[in-house]
């Protein structure tokens, strides 16, 4: 594994929703008592190795990460300082990938989804221009369109924390990036329960 199978539990990278989408039926090991879903850590780790590599056939100026969700803001932007790929975390300008009139646009070969709801306008913006797109898939979300899927936890921020964390040691040595990554425990530090708080109560605006 990428990292010891204790990592992946302290982080809740397994915990699901109680929504299961029929994209994401396979990857489902059981379920709790109270509901909710539960990955299969190895195959976590299977999709992670594969996302890695997929990406890591990218150059840093050819990618865009989108993360709209503020329990991944911190580490996206580590993740952004370490490769040099460009994240869009509170906002992403709308038709900066399919308006060539705009003065912000640019053209890119891979879009980072991190959750097709919240993520909705990068990710068909990128299937509009047929861009390929690397998704982080949790047991609500849907795959279609995605040319490759990242499945795990993506409302956690020590989820979030530990897939940043392995997608930028793995695109670094792939790479041949020099950089300090800091160690896991950074990626992982005690989430705000604040910020757990809005991430639920969005997913409620959003029925998922």
């Amino acid at each position: 594994m990428l990292v010891p199978l204790e990592e992946y539990v302290k982080t809740g990278i397994y915990l699901g929703t109680r929504v299961v989408t029929p994209s994401m039926k396979p990857f489902v090991y059981r379920r709790r008592a109270d509901g909710l879903a539960i990955f299969n850590t190895d195959i976590i780790d299977e999709k992670l190795v594969e996302g890695i590599e997929y990406m890591s056939k990218f150059a840093p100026e050819d990618i865009i990460l989108v993360c709209k969700r503020e329990a991944g803001w911190r580490t996206a932007e580590m993740l952004s300082r370490l490769t040099g790929i460009r994240v869009f975390t509170k906002k992403y300008p709308a038709g900066i990938l399919t308006n060539t009139a705009l003065p912000d646009f640019f053209e890119n070969e891979l879009t980072i989804i991190c959750d097709s709801w919240l993520d909705r306008n990068a990710f068909q913006d990128t299937m509009n221009v047929r861009r390929k797109v690397l998704m982080v898939c949790d047991t609500n979300n849907f795959s279609q369109g995605a040319d490759k899927i990242i499945i795990g936890n993506n409302k956690s921020a020590k989820s979030l924390g530990m897939i940043f964390y392995l997608l930028a040691r793995g695109y670094c040595k792939a790479r041949g990036i020099e950089a300090e990554i800091p160690d896991l425990d950074w990626w992982t530090s005690e989430e705000d329960e604040e910020i757990m708080e809005k991430a639920e109560k969005v997913d409620a605006k959003w029925g998922v």
